[in-house]
């Protein structure tokens, strides 16, 4: 795609990156997905369905339009996908190492590695919070360690934890078996209680004081989010997401994000205005704007 808008429409960019306190950083990026594809344009999608956003967020009370938020140009890679994950991470660190806050845009799931592996760099004490359909633990899939099925476990190779998995319901043996190596503690969709938000507390408990969040879309039920390309049903609501992100922005330091995976539906807007929805959602509430 040649349109490309700043997350909010130009009338929300903030003209300059160094007074920015907010800094968008869109990865066109797309390698080997395991079944439907289109995440390397996501962030176009999210972002022209950003302008169509209210700039007024109606829990929180705030003019989100009017924070010094500041999109960066899209990224696009290729070649080898470990080169490509090293290249994001540089761009992310870029950003990081001025302490302004991280939203990255994706692309597959493969996006986030570079951006956690930085932020990490900077606070070795980070855990990650992944609201995803997949564990990601895979060693290898699609001839690459580097695929976004094996985003997790790339990150907890390089010494990154804890890593709380929010949503997982479709799992293989060898991702059973890391979990159990790691002594990883997943909160599968089977034990989520639609009834209650209980379990949120107990995934707050596991959480150190800085965090990095990650949202695969595919984290929530296809009824509400079918425009990703591994959907699965049995997920979080939109609701149960925004009641996560507004818990982890409330009691932990929220130092950068992500998300992820959007496939854009022809002819329909659900999937990118969701996406958009969420991203606004995390700057309000995860971006120390409260």
């Amino acid at each position: 795609m040649d349109t490309f808008i700043p997350f909010g429409g130009p009338a929300v960019q903030h003209p300059e990156f160094e007074t920015a306190r907010i800094v968008v950083l869109p990865f066109c990026y797309e390698q080997a997905p395991s079944y439907g594809s289109g995440s390397g344009e996501g962030p176009y999608h999210i972002t022209i369905a950003s302008e169509q956003l209210e700039q007024f967020d109606e829990e929180a009370l705030i003019e989100w339009g009017k924070l010094p938020i500041h999109t960066l140009p899209p990224l696009s890679f290729s070649g080898p996908p470990e080169a490509c994950v090293m290249s994001m991470k540089s761009a992310a660190k870029a950003v990081l190492a001025s302490r302004k806050f991280l939203l990255s845009l994706g692309g597959d799931h493969a996006i986030s590695i570079g951006p956690i592996l930085a932020a990490s760099e900077i606070w070795p004490e980070v855990g990650v919070l992944q609201v995803d359909a997949h564990l990601d633990l895979r060693d290898e899939w699609n001839g690459s360690r580097y695929n976004h099925a094996c985003v997790m476990r790339r990150v907890l190779e390089a010494g990154v934890g804890p890593v709380v998995s929010v949503a997982a319901r479709a799992v293989s043996k060898e991702e059973h078996e890391v979990v159990s190596a790691y002594g990883l503690k997943p909160f599968y969709a089977h034990r989520i209680d639609p009834g209650n938000f209980s379990w949120i507390d107990d995934i707050l408990r596991t959480l150190p004081e800085k965090v990095y969040l990650t949202v695969d879309l595919d984290g929530l039920d296809p009824s509400e989010m079918p425009g990703t390309g591994t959907p699965e049903p049995g997920g979080l609501s939109y609701r149960q997401l925004v009641r996560l992100i507004q818990a982890v922005g409330r009691e932990k330091r929220v130092v950068a994000a992500d998300v992820n995976e959007l496939a854009k539906i022809e002819g329909s807007q659900v999937s990118e205005t969701m996406a958009a929805r969420v991203a606004e959602k995390i700057i309000v509430y995860c971006s120390g704007s409260l």
